[in-house]
């Protein structure tokens, strides 16, 4: 029996109106009832899911999320910090300087502000801020404290030029950071540790579940690695071919119900 269910949100929680329907929360509170553990795993920061983790009553005392792509895993009721990896200051300039290089707008984040470095402040930056309700501020890099903990850093651009970005980058840097395209107009930039998989991994290692009692639900790229790492990767009808290709069992879209649709063949009906 699976043991633990590992879901993203964008995409894949969420229908494209950004809701949960009640077909999905009916499910996911179902598989909680057999004692199955849910967690939400995400790009996002903290503060931009926890309205999610309030309606799914993700909230009490042995419940845990995934945030930043992988980067810190906590306790949603305790605050509890399982891991945290982080870029450093040096990091930060080093990629600034990148961004200027390939021309590429950017921001980057503490664990509880968004910070860009451009006085003309991008639509996507703008766009980044609104949907996870996370504070806004311009700050340039040299201004930044040296000893300030970034779970990552965001490249952002309109899908046709972030696409020429990316291969622009030098594979210095790629070999050096964890870069996954987790939108048309999103690169986000991690320490070369911090993946979704790896995450999910520990979290799976302190609750003593097996890898093979792991399900991870996702459509994008950043969560490749989890589909790979889980006993059953579910792709999304709307996922990546990437994603669908790695993946043990393809469900419904997000605007389908796709979540309840691959709870309710995996775990319900087992």
């Amino acid at each position: 029996m699976y043991k633990l269910v590992a879901i993203d949100i964008d995409g894949t929680l969420v229908n494209d109106h950004k809701q949960i329907t009640k077909e999905v929360n009916d499910a996911i509170q179902a598989a909680r009832a057999k004692g199955v553990k849910v967690v939400l795993c995400t790009g996002r920061p903290i503060d931009g899911i926890d309205p999610f983790i309030d309606e799914l009553k993700l909230n009490s005392e042995d419940e845990y999320t995934i945030t930043f792509n992988g980067a810190l895993v906590q306790n949603t009721f305790t605050e509890e910090v399982i891991s945290e990896t982080s870029l450093t200051y040096g990091d930060l300039k080093a990629l600034y300087e990148l961004s200027v290089n390939v021309e590429s707008p950017m921001h980057y984040f503490d664990s509880a502000n968004l910070y860009t470095p451009h006085k003309n402040i991008n639509k996507y930056t703008v766009y980044e801020s609104y949907i996870n309700s996370i504070p806004l501020h311009y700050m340039p890099v040299e201004e930044a404290q040296e000893d300030m903990l970034i779970p990552k850093v965001m490249f952002i651009d309109e899908p046709d030029r972030l696409d020429k970005i990316i291969r622009s980058i030098p594979e210095e840097f790629r070999e050096r950071y964890e870069m996954v395209q987790s939108a048309p107009f999103f690169l986000e930039i991690l320490h070369p540790s911090v993946s979704k998989g790896n995450a999910v991994k520990k979290l799976a290692e302190k609750l003593g579940i097996q890898r093979e009692e792991v399900i991870c639900m996702g459509d994008g790229g950043n969560d490749l690695s989890m589909i790979e790492y889980a006993g059953c990767g579910v792709a999304m009808a709307n996922a990546i071919p990437s994603i669908k290709e790695a993946a043990k069992f393809q469900t419904l879209s997000n605007n389908e119900n796709g979540v309840a649709y691959a709870i309710q063949k995996l775990i319900l009906d087992k």
